[in-house]
C-alpha cells in the first residue's frame, strides 16, 4: 500500500505530518523527521484498530484548506517504517 505524507512547517518552527488517505492521522514534531515518524506510528495504530473492528483502512477524501503561513512538502511512501 502506498501512502502520501504531507508535511508543513508552522510559523513557530514546528512541523506537521499528515496522511490524507487515513483520516485522523496528523502529528506534530520538532523536526520534519520526527513529525513523519510520529504520523507513521499513529497510522499503524489506526489501521490496526480499524482492522480489529472491521472498518475501512483508508478514505478517499482529501483534507480541505489548510493553515496559511507554512511550507508544504508532499512525498509518497510505499511502506511504513
Amino acid at each position: 500500500m502506498k501512502f502520501t505524507i504531507e508535511t508543513e512547517q508552522e510559523v513557530d518552527g514546528r512541523w506537521i505530518a499528515e496522511m490524507p488517505e487515513i483520516s485522523g492521522v496528523l502529528q506534530y514534531g520538532n523536526t520534519r523527521e520526527e513529525a513523519i515518524a510520529q504520523a507513521e506510528a499513529l497510522a499503524l495504530r489506526v489501521m490496526a484498530e480499524r482492522i480489529e473492528h472491521g472498518g475501512f483502512l483508508t478514505t478517499r477524501t482529501r483534507s480541505a484548506g489548510r493553515r496559511s503561513g507554512g511550507r508544504r512538502v508532499r512525498e509518497s511512501r510505499s511502506h511504513l517504517r
